[in-house]
């Protein structure tokens, strides 16, 4: 019976590490061609068409929303890896689904496309380095992402190479790219659900501490976020459709990317870093669907921005 257990549970292990070092980096390189598929030079130039707009939402992404992330986890005082898993999720960026919802919103769909594709440029090096003071200040340890040559080639394969392989393709082949466009959506969404159930699998033991743990931060993290990107944006006289993409922008991040980089046996090889990612991704649809729909159904009048 004993042995019985034991092969078991060296089989279980063994998949587990299949998944974590084959198939979930296949997933997230399959979900970045996709966003690669939707990319085209042009959309790294309309940035230049709405300066504002685009520098505050970056703005908020790579300098705001880490501080609010680490005054989030100072105040719920997290044990030190959870403590860098919420910091890895906060640094990286948005993905597809913040296209989706900006869409249902009425916002600005093609400065999310522009954002999206500047921010995952950003993140090669933004990422890295939020992760990196995070480990050196919650763990005080040598283990780090990027910063050093060879972690920061893996990151910058792992989200740059898939994303300009779309674009070349969508280049080439734009028929091609258009009738994989739906398929590859799908696929995104199941694949964020296996990354999401893996990491929640390979910490089962602990997944009711870790919800009262980080539940609540995800939650709060994905409010603000959201809030933090709207609001921003229009004390600023930025429009409001600009506003929606800037909000959605922020306030959805690619949890697939934090819960690769976390689990890589390569990079941080620590379930416990993906585990706010894990449950942000599941927590992330309520407050942003919720903004979706009062930000459809209310109606404000045509509006006057000063130049």
């Amino acid at each position: 019976m004993r042995d019985s257990l034991n092969f078991a549970a060296e089989e279980c292990a063994m998949q587990s590490t299949t998944m974590t070092t084959v198939v979930l980096p296949i997933a997230l390189a399959i979900i970045m061609l996709g966003l690669g598929m939707s990319l085209t030079v042009a959309d790294f130039k309309r940035v230049a068409k709405v300066p504002k707009a685009a520098f505050i939402a970056l703005a908020c992404q790579i300098l705001v929303l880490p501080a609010i992330a680490l005054l989030l986890v100072l105040m719920f005082d997290l044990k030190p890896e959870l403590a860098v898993g919420v910091m890895l999720l906060a640094a990286s960026p948005g993905g597809t689904t913040a296209n989706i919802f900006s869409h249902l919103a009425g916002g600005d769909v093609a400065l999310n496309v522009s954002l999206t594709a500047i921010n995952s440029v950003l993140a090669v090096v933004t990422l890295p380095i939020v992760v990196n003071l995070a480990i050196t200040g919650f763990l005080d340890a040598d283990t780090s992402i990027g910063l050093q040559a060879d972690k920061m080639l893996q990151v910058f394969a792992i989200v740059l190479v898939p994303v300009v392989i779309g674009m070349v393709v969508n280049r080439r082949a734009p028929s091609l790219t258009a009738r994989l466009r739906k398929p590859v959506k799908i696929a995104s969404i199941v694949f964020l659900a296996l990354a999401t159930g893996l990491a929640i699998f390979q910490e089962r033991d602990n997944v009711g501490g870790y919800l009262k743990s980080v539940g609540t931060l995800t939650l709060l993290l994905a409010v603000l976020s959201l809030t933090i990107g709207y609001w921003i944006p229009r004390l600023a006289r930025v429009t409001r459709k600009q506003a929606i993409a800037s909000s959605f922008e922020i306030g959805i991040h690619n949890s697939v990317l934090a819960i690769t980089i976390a689990l890589s046996p390569a990079l941080l090889n620590s379930t416990e870093m993906a585990i706010p990612a894990a449950v942000y991704g599941v927590v992330m649809f309520f407050p942003a669907s919720a903004l979706a729909y009062w930000i459809s159904r209310r109606r404000e009048p045509a509006e006057v921005v000063a130049p």
